[in-house]
């Protein structure tokens, strides 16, 4: 079950009223609020966020020449986005904007799903990325224990990879790093 819009015709000013222990977003001019994230859902986004990071935001064991930030806000056209995580190429974004809106699309974002959001992030949202040509997003299932790499090739996203479980792999547009999945998941809930 698709989770409902809380307002058609949404404005700015009604994303704003929305509690800060919520993440709200304007897709296609609807409003929708989730609750934070649960354990698995922030712990995956946050665990992928340092290890992308540190080698192509932070330059230790790589290049340095990535932006890659936990929760951006996205003003793309008339929508606002809150990926998990967004990765810029730094020639494309040279600075950081000094405020929390983000006007330039993200090289690279990853969607971590959870039952309430799946479906908006996957038939909502991914288009809408393709529209503003993310060129890479990576599908994050941590009850399924699967992640999709998927690259943005003549405006359709084509599906370059799955892994699941205890994979070990490295993957575009971060192929320096190698990621370790059974170390993400951690030991199966008691």
């Amino acid at each position: 079950m698709m989770a409902a819009p809380i307002r058609q015709h949404a404005t700015y000013e009604d994303l704003m009223k929305v509690p800060d222990t919520m993440v709200a977003e304007i897709i296609e001019g609807e409003l929708y609020a989730w609750p934070r994230p649960g354990g698995p859902h922030a712990r995956f986004a946050s665990a992928i966020g340092m290890d992308v990071g540190t080698p192509y935001d932070r330059g230790r064991g790589g290049p340095g020449d990535w932006w890659i930030l936990h929760e951006p806000e996205l003003h793309v056209g008339q929508n606002v986005l809150v990926p998990d995580v967004g990765g810029w190429r730094r020639e494309r974004m040279p600075e950081i904007p000094r405020d929390h809106i983000f006007s330039v699309p993200p090289d690279w974002i990853c969607e971590v799903l959870s039952p309430s959001n799946s479906r908006i992030d996957r038939i909502k949202k991914m288009p809408i990325y393709a529209r503003h040509e993310v060129a890479y997003a990576w599908l994050v299932d941590p009850i399924e224990q699967t992640l999709e790499v998927k690259r943005l090739e003549n405006g359709r996203w084509s599906d370059l990879a799955l892994y699941g479980g205890d994979d070990t792999f490295r993957a575009e547009p971060f192929e320096l790093v190698e990621i370790d999945l059974a170390s993400i998941w951690g030991p199966p809930p008691s």
